[in-house]
């Protein structure tokens, strides 16, 4: 058995009562939380101990919905005339880029980016995965990557048509039933798909078909543009969400992604069918695309969650991001603050236990010990009425001192020792460029 006790903490627990504890400790056995409180009151020896040092000990943060394939993007130009809708954006950059990875490229793209999340205070990951060349034992690379960081993922493969029928269903299928036959709930499963615009019927079907047998959800993009609602209406007369129903793909354990342009209909179907929504508002920005209405999803009682989508992995950017966003949109600064906090550290919590069987996302008795310590003393009062300003406002620019995942230090003073991220830096340099190279 190991342990480790933090001492010295501001905690802020996120748990039922949501305690707030200024000279506070928690103490972990192997990757469980065992008992937090007062420093007086947890009388614990602990084979390592962590001086928090004053600053805030959270839980780590959740993203609900990546794209780890994509790190090799950034500082590209794809090669061509610019882009001027999101379907040429997708066939000019993303679709070019996944096409060219091969299983090395898989894993090591997935490597620097849980990398880079780790030392954001993010200890669970959501992924959505897609590389025609090397289908086949993808998720696998990307497993490899999480084993080695030390970080939690749900991962699936994004289904579609467009390079051929049906492209990925049978290594979800693999992974699905891999998940089921482990001893251990560090890595989880979804059944991916791309969208219904890349989606023919008789994929469809067969996708329902066996998430129908192995009693899973999906992960599937969702009306992220108007192209996806104007080719499903014109090729099958449906809406997105009554196309999606026709094969049972809504659920407690289904996410969609984005919904920018889904109305009260939709909203209503989301509700009714328990399923969960994620809002990625940098990535919507920078596609040039509509807000997410996620204002109007809360009221019609969606489960909203907030991810990535391949921008960044830092998410307390993304929340600040999410009610920037809505303020700008409706012109009206009192709104969308609290709903924005609450999304990230309330919401991608619920998400990700529906589809995680550890509890994480508190500082409570029984909860995975997923925690980061960012490099941040609250210099204002810190309690519940004031968090979420000190969230947005002053920990979304700190550095993150350590992160805890799974009762083992990942970061540590804003390194990762148990990996040379020097070479693996160079490594991933090395290998971005031969992906560019080829794409051009």
């Amino acid at each position: 058995m190991s342990s480790l006790l933090i001492t010295n903490g501001h905690l802020v627990t996120l748990d039922e009562a949501n305690r707030f504890i200024s000279n506070g400790s928690v103490y972990i056995e192997n990757n469980r939380i065992v008992e937090v409180g007062e420093a007086a009151d947890v009388k614990r020896t602990a084979q390592n101990n962590i001086d928090a040092r004053g600053s805030v000990v959270m839980p780590g943060l959740i993203n609900t919905h990546h794209h780890l394939y994509s790190t090799f993007a950034r500082g590209f130009t794809p090669p061509g005339a610019a882009a001027h809708s999101f379907e040429e954006i997708l066939k000019s950059l993303w679709w070019k880029l996944d096409a060219t990875l091969d299983s090395e490229d898989v894993y090591y793209s997935a490597l620097l980016a849980i990398m880079d999340a780790a030392r954001a205070g993010c200890t669970t990951i959501i992924d959505h995965h897609a590389s025609p060349a090397c289908a086949d034992g993808s998720l696998d690379e990307i497993e490899r990557a999480f084993r080695e960081v030390g970080l939690s993922g749900c991962l699936s493969y994004e289904v579609s048509d467009r390079n051929r029928e049906g492209e990925g269903i049978e290594e979800n299928e693999r992974w699905v039933r891999k998940c089921g036959d482990a001893d251990d709930d560090q890595m989880s499963a979804l059944f991916g798909m791309h969208a219904l615009m890349t989606l023919g019927t008789k994929t469809l079907e067969r996708c329902a078909a066996v998430v129908q047998e192995l009693n899973t959800g999906f992960h599937v993009h969702a009306a992220e543009d108007e192209v996806d609602i104007r080719l499903t209406q014109e090729r099958h007369g449906r809406l997105i969400m009554d196309r999606f129903q026709d094969f049972d793909i809504p659920g407690e354990k289904t996410l969609f992604v984005h919904g920018s342009n889904f109305g009260p209909g939709e909203m209503e179907q989301l509700c009714s069918t328990n399923s969960m929504l994620v809002n990625n508002p940098e990535s919507n920005m920078n596609n040039g695309l509509n807000v997410s209405p996620i204002l109007e999803f809360l009221q019609h009682g969606v489960m909203v969650g907030v991810g990535t989508d391949g921008m960044s992995s830092h998410l307390i950017s993304q929340a600040r991001a999410m009610y920037l966003h809505q303020r700008a949109q409706h012109r009206d600064p009192t709104i969308a603050f609290v709903e924005a906090c609450q999304i990230l550290l309330e919401n991608n919590r619920t998400i990700a236990n529906r589809l995680f069987n550890e509890p994480r996302g508190a500082l409570a008795a029984g909860q995975l010990a997923d925690i980061m310590i960012p490099e941040y003393v609250p210099f204002t009062p810190l309690n519940a009425s004031t968090f979420y300003g000190h969230l947005l406002f002053g920990l979304s620019y700190s550095r993150v001192r350590t992160t805890i995942a799974r009762g083992r230090v990942i970061v540590d003073e804003g390194h990762l020792p148990h990996l040379d991220e020097d070479a693996i830096r160079a490594r991933c340099t090395a290998r971005a460029q031969g992906i560019w190279n080829r794409i051009n």
